[in-house]
């Protein structure tokens, strides 16, 4: 027997088949899995790898509906790992299932188990007319079968499905208006409740004047718990209402304000942080070493920065909760690891766990940890009060971008040496960063949910830790991707971050590739080379230099057909639309897929602003299982990365955050989204790799080289605005 530690990490903690699948009567499948729908189309992908594992055509498959207690426990749906971890579970699950229906059949039609398949649930033996089905022979039972090995799967070459695609499973109702969101959900005596939040995020209620409502007409209750303050009632129009006079009625301590920071690269870097160095990728406690160079050898120095980022969903958070008569509790939620909210809110509630059940049901697109965990504890005190009847809780626009998580922001400070050949003999990463580990954790010494921490008896937030672990956070995708002796990396961690942060997509990777890929760019320039010849001059890694040398061809070359008159001096000379093309290339986690980027910009010499025109990808997720659904997470990456690059930074002052809208806080328009092309990379040999963030660091690395090539202007500081081009145009002295 195999160690169970060659298992898939998902199987080793959720080893029972029936946990996995179930061969219905109806001559369906059930699929269940720990993952969840987010709009990334790992139910369809995951439904490709049952089907040709197990042996049944698609639409036999059914997607069981996520929820705690029934689906796999596999924590969070994060990482982009759902392929990986529920996928690699799957295909064992599908394989151990086909392994027992055939030694079943080979009984039943007397027939050698090795001659034998499934085609469509459909079991024969070679030469004779008897058939089973997989239904007749397990439909409506249990396998009763635990995992402990690993069990032979399908090689790539009997695939019909994985490779080929097939319509979303999720698409069909969505298109007909069936109402599958959350906000959609019907019950029975729904109502509905708002919360009124403080005036800032360190106020607490001093007073609320309850007279003020209680003669509204629909207000079914007031709950007040310390400084938590919502109000139910049985309409949203009543309960927006009321929510606005409630409001008016509630008096806020002063409180102690937010640090004044005019500057967020100087405050991370002047504020106090932990160092730890990166041996192969991992932090460690160590001391960092000191820059040395070869005696001779060229240096260059770049800093670059990114602001705090939102999530920014187009439908604010939303849950809604129901507390039975008899004690038990029901949310449903869109968050990402429905499993760690039960225990939160177990722990918030003073509940136990298993008097709580939670069911995921679609949301906007989240993009890792909004506010879906804090909306689902409001819906649960609502509901606390109101026993007996479900509760739907809806944040505001002005509240989801005041009181979400925020991605944190980040300063990176690269240094290298160029010898004699314009070849890299030193190499130096700096990264400062406040945590990305903001998800809420049953255990720990806080708990990171939001109300959780205006209770009358409060559980205040998690203490921030740096994480020492491979790809984690702020040093994710620190590490080069390049050939380079002895590179010194340190992670640098700032603990007292002004705003709440926590898990955006892609994490350090988005600002640490930019930091990289455009420093590489700066680096060619300085040794004389080609941008892409001096990458592939340092590149060992035969995959990434195949998606870079993909996507050069796909974009026909990075000379843009209608060339800028950038001067590559660093001041601005051009008078019409300067047009230029920037490429950048890196391996996601330096674990998952390899994603390389050319971006084409137009700037306008009046306006200073900065179009991407058109954006080109070329990418290796090793086995593709569903192309489309791999294109769709690729390119949506890249769109929201260059809308991060270009637009979105969260401003906030001495008493709260002040984007507080879209006009405050801008993210790119549908007729700002350029053309883009893909191409994949298929490697059916190997292992699937996940690849939902691949795309963030080197679009926005790609759209500034891409900036400078057109208009000799390198702009290191994100979002990269009209001001920020006409500063660095006017140079240090008139900005």
């Amino acid at each position: 027997m195999a160690d169970r530690a060659e298992l898939p990490p998902s199987l080793v903690r959720n080893p029972e088949l029936d946990q996995w699948l179930t061969i219905d009567a109806e001559a369906t499948v059930t699929l269940r899995t720990g993952k969840v729908e987010l709009g990334q189309g790992i139910l369809t992908a995951l439904t490709l790898i049952l089907a040709d594992e197990l042996g049944v055509e698609p639409v036999r498959v059914r997607v069981a509906v996520t929820r705690t207690g029934v689906a796999p426990n596999e924590l969070v749906t994060a990482g982009s790992m759902s392929i990986e971890q529920s996928g690699a579970a799957l295909r064992q699950a599908g394989a151990w299932a086909r392994r027992l229906l055939l030694a079943q059949a080979a009984t039943v039609l007397d027939a050698d188990v090795a001659t034998l398949d499934i085609a469509d649930g459909i079991i024969s033996a070679p030469g004779g007319n008897q058939t089973v089905s997989i239904w007749e022979l397990q439909g409506g039972r249990d396998f009763g079968t635990t995992i402990d090995e690993l069990a032979p799967e399908r090689s790539p070459t009997e695939h019909r499905w994985v490779g080929r695609g097939m319509l979303r499973v999720d698409l069909e109702p969505k298109l007909r208006g069936a109402g599958v969101f959350l906000q959609d959900l019907e019950l029975t005596g729904l109502c509905h409740a708002r919360v009124i939040r403080p005036p800032g995020p360190n106020h607490r209620l001093a007073r609320f004047d309850r007279s003020r409502i209680e003669r509204e007409p629909g207000l079914l209750g007031v709950v007040v718990d310390g400084s938590f303050l919502a109000v139910l009632a049985e309409s949203e129009y009543d309960a927006i209402r009321i929510a606005g006079r409630a409001s008016a009625a509630a008096r806020w301590h002063d409180a102690e304000r937010l640090p004044e920071v005019a500057d967020l690269s100087a405050y991370l870097v002047a504020n106090e942080s932990a160092a730890f160095p990166l041996r192969e990728g991992v932090p460690v406690e160590a001391e960092v070493p000191p820059l040395t160079w070869p005696l001779g050898a060229r240096r260059v120095v770049a800093e670059y920065s990114r602001p705090y980022l939102m999530h920014a969903s187009l439908a604010p958070s939303a849950a809604v909760a129901l507390l039975n008569l008899d004690g038990h509790l029901t949310v449903w939620s869109h968050s990402q690891g429905i499993e760690l909210l039960r225990g939160c809110l177990a722990r918030a509630l003073r509940m136990d766990t298993d008097k709580i059940s939670v069911v995921h049901t679609a949301g906007a697109g989240c993009y890792g940890h909004n506010g879906a965990d804090d909306v689902a504890l409001d819906a649960a005190l609502c509901a606390r009060a109101l026993p007996g009847r479900p509760v739907m809780l809806q944040w505001t626009r002005q509240q989801e971008h005041q009181w979400e998580p925020y991605g944190p922001a980040a300063h990176v400070r690269m240094e290298a040496a160029l010898d004699e050949r314009g070849r890299i003999c030193g190499w130096s990463h700096d990264v400062w960063g406040f945590t990305h580990m903001g998800r809420p954790m049953p255990g720990g010494d806080g708990l990171n949910l939001l109300a959780a921490g205006h209770l009358a008896e409060p559980i205040p937030r998690a203490v921030p830790r740096p994480a020492l672990r491979a790809e984690v956070g702020i040093h994710r995708n620190a590490w080069p991707i390049y050939a380079l002796h002895a590179p010194r990396v340190v992670k640098r961690f700032v603990a007292d971050s002004p705003l709440r942060t926590s898990s955006l997509r892609a994490l350090g990777a988005h600002a640490n590739v930019f930091a990289i890929e455009s420093f590489m760019d700066e680096l060619a320039l300085a040794a004389g080379h080609d941008p892409v010849e001096f990458r592939m001059n340092h590149l060992d890694d035969r995959r990434a230099r195949a998606v870079l040398e993909r996507v050069v061809a796909l974009a026909g070359g990075l000379d843009c057909p209608s060339p800028g008159t950038g001067t590559g001096t660093g001041t601005c000379t051009y008078t019409k639309p300067s047009r230029g093309r920037g490429v950048a290339v890196a391996r996601y986690k330096n674990q998952a897929s390899y994603a390389a980027v050319v971006v084409q910009v137009a700037v306008d010499p009046d306006s200073a602003t900065i179009s991407a025109e058109q954006v080109w990808i070329a990418a290796d997720a090793g086995q593709v299982i569903d192309p489309d659904g791999l294109v769709n997470q690729l390119e949506g990456g890249a769109v929201q990365s260059l809308s991060w690059t270009l637009k979105e930074a969260v401003e906030f002052g001495r008493d709260g955050v002040t984007s507080t809208d879209w006009d405050s806080y801008p993210i790119l328009r549908f007729s700002e989204v350029p053309e883009v092309m893909t191409v994949l990379i298929d490697r059916p040999e190997e292992p699937s790799l996940g690849a939902g963030e691949a795309t963030q660091g080197p679009t926005a690395a790609a759209l500034g080289n891409a900036v400078f090539a057109a208009t000799g202007l390198r702009l290191r500081d994100l979002p990269m605005t009209p001001e920020r081009l006409r500063r660095t145009a006017a140079g240090p002295g008139d900005a």
